[in-house]
């Protein structure tokens, strides 16, 4: 049964969009969703609704869908400013408001239920934030564009924005254009896992594909700050893929790498490409928004401006008044944004950074801020996987509800396997669970991600614990050794340095090391250590720190 609106003539069956007599050009994914949105014209159709009519279920992302519904309203006439036809109603969904009449169809005597169409049952969804259908596409006219004003998105100007374009096949070999091709589109759906950065859709970004192009022209057609770009070589049976990611304003290089690989399994090789780049990507991009947040006047700050000025304090790890100016800056954040699930997260890593340090006067208030802040952050951050690892880990070490903080940081592993500050969280979980072979194999995939990381002391240091707890203890000695090579005055690494030596034999290295732990502690002792101590579940892993920490020289 055809449905008109305006002029528009919409018929299922034929599967046509019409104005007039003139038929609509429209990719099928465009058709679908827009044949849902009609269909189900009664409600407001939120993101789940579309995943699993329009998409069956299968994960995309967000800059996926918002090009998808842009096109939809560019085929109808209809524009994100305007919403004439199609309305979003911000964090719930998106409702088709216009007037329908149901053209009845001589063929069809019968209507099916609009229930089952697209092989969706009618049922109650959860409302989930619809971020992705609050962006239209660039107004105003662009001169000589290259893509299709239907399919371009506009990324949110306070947040990072990046296009990965085509990688360029170098080997002169035809059948190695879909191995150039695929690894784009691997490193576009894992970038598109991590909330801050606004990652531009596949079809935006390939419409570059074979042309020489200037990177700074490709940031302004798609209005993305960053451009990552890339080539693949293959001779006889290896390949090497090179990548660059490039300031799109100014042109310059942020980050650059090589990598090379045998063509044996040809996936296998994608995967740890696609890790290796979006590992080093991630992290480079927010040194980069860190940097750009400084030089922005205090006085036009926005949330996520002052998120990344309190991430550039929280870095500052032994820096009691840095810590506590994160926590402020962070809260002015949520201040402003009180659905920014990220700032919740990072304010209650601020209270393990203070546990650790010995700097929390009032444990009960802390406990209590902590619970809020990471129950807040799963509430309005169920899919970021930032705000439940870093919200996670300081429920388990700040609170000790270890079940329920080691299953946050879990859910988030499974929503972004290349966080690397999610396997680092996760590889202390597994340390305070009494698994140190786990944690081992957590630290490496965090280090393997992110080898600059800014918590790179934290992931040695974890490691010389694990090794420390499985009665290693050269090897913990010389991965505490590496920490402190980061952060002289990381304080867990100190401990565990001296712990280590001192079982190990080395007393003088142990004595050193406890002797600079307490100028920074002073109040240190083997009877107070649980206060700096996480939720450790083997009782024989805290009697061999302890007795490491005693032979070392640490008072009773």
């Amino acid at each position: 049964m055809p449905f008109l609106f305006e002029d528009y003539r919409l018929d299922p069956d034929r599967r046509e969009l019409k104005r007039g007599s003139e038929l609509i050009p429209v990719g099928p994914k465009v058709f679908d969703l827009l044949l849902f949105l009609v269909r189900h014209r009664e409600k407001v159709v939120t993101r789940d609704d579309l995943l699993k009519a329009v998409w069956e279920g299968r994960i995309v992302s967000e800059s996926t869908l918002t090009s998808h519904v842009n096109a939809v309203r560019k085929a109808i006439g209809d524009t994100g400013k305007e919403q004439r036809l199609i309305r979003t109603f911000s964090r719930r969904g998106l409702l088709f408001v216009g007037q329908i009449t149901e053209e009845e169809s001589p063929a069809r005597a019968s209507v099916t239920d609009p229930g089952t169409d697209l092989g969706v049952r009618r049922e109650t969804y959860i409302q989930e934030p619809m971020r992705a259908f609050e962006v239209d596409a660039p107004t105003g006219t662009q001169e000589a564009a290259p893509i299709l004003a239907a399919e371009a998105e506009s990324p949110p100007p306070d947040r990072p924005s990046i296009a990965v374009l085509p990688f360029q096949n170098m080997s002169g070999d035809v059948e190695q254009e879909y191995f150039a091709d695929g690894m784009a589109e691997d490193i576009i759906t894992a970038l598109s896992r991590f909330k801050a950065p606004f990652v531009i859709a596949r079809n935006s970004s390939f419409t570059y594909k074979s042309r020489a192009v200037d990177v700074k022209q490709v940031g302004r057609e798609l209005g993305v700050r960053y451009v990552l770009e890339g080539s693949v070589r293959k001779a006889a049976n290896r390949v090497r893929i090179t990548g660059q990611l490039v300031d799109a304003a100014t042109g310059s290089h942020i980050w650059a790498d090589r990598f090379d690989g045998e063509l044996g399994d040809i996936f296998d090789l994608q995967d740890q490409v696609t890790e290796s780049v979006v590992g080093a990507i991630a992290p480079a991009v927010e040194k980069a928004e860190i940097d750009r947040a400084k030089r922005k006047p205090t006085a036009s700050l926005d949330a996520y401006a002052l998120y990344l000025r309190g991430l550039a304090r929280l870095h500052q790890f032994g820096n009691r008044q840095a810590n506590d100016e994160a926590l402020l800056l962070f809260n002015r954040a949520i201040e402003l944004d009180p659905e920014f699930a990220t700032a919740y997260g990072r304010a209650a890593f601020c209270y393990l950074i203070a546990k650790i340090n010995g700097w929390i006067p009032d444990t009960a208030n802390a406990i209590a801020e902590v619970k809020k802040l990471t129950q807040r952050a799963v509430e309005v951050g169920k899919d970021d996987a930032i705000a439940l690892s870093a919200g996670g880990n300081a429920l388990a070490f700040v609170v000790g509800d270890l079940g329920v903080g080691a299953g946050l940081v879990d859910r988030a592993l499974a929503l972004n396997s290349n966080l690397a500050e999610a396997w680092n969280f996760g590889g202390w979980v597994k340390l305070w669970l009494g698994e140190p072979k786990a944690a081992i194999e957590r630290f490496a995939r965090a280090i393997r991600l992110s080898p600059l990381d800014p918590w790179l002391m934290g992931m040695r240091a974890g490691t010389a614990y694990a090794h420390f707890f499985s009665e290693r203890y050269d090897e913990a000695a010389s991965w505490a050794a590496m920490a402190l090579q980061c952060s002289p005055d990381y304080r867990p690494g100190l401990r565990i340095k001296a712990a280590s030596n001192a079982m190990a034999g080395r007393q003088e290295q142990a004595h050193r090391a406890v002797a600079r732990l307490r100028e920074l502690s002073p109040t240190l002792r083997l009877s107070n250590l649980k206060d700096v101590l996480g939720p450790y579940q083997r009782a024989e892993d805290v009697a061999r720190y302890e007795e490491g920490l005693r032979q070392a020289g640490l008072p009773e």
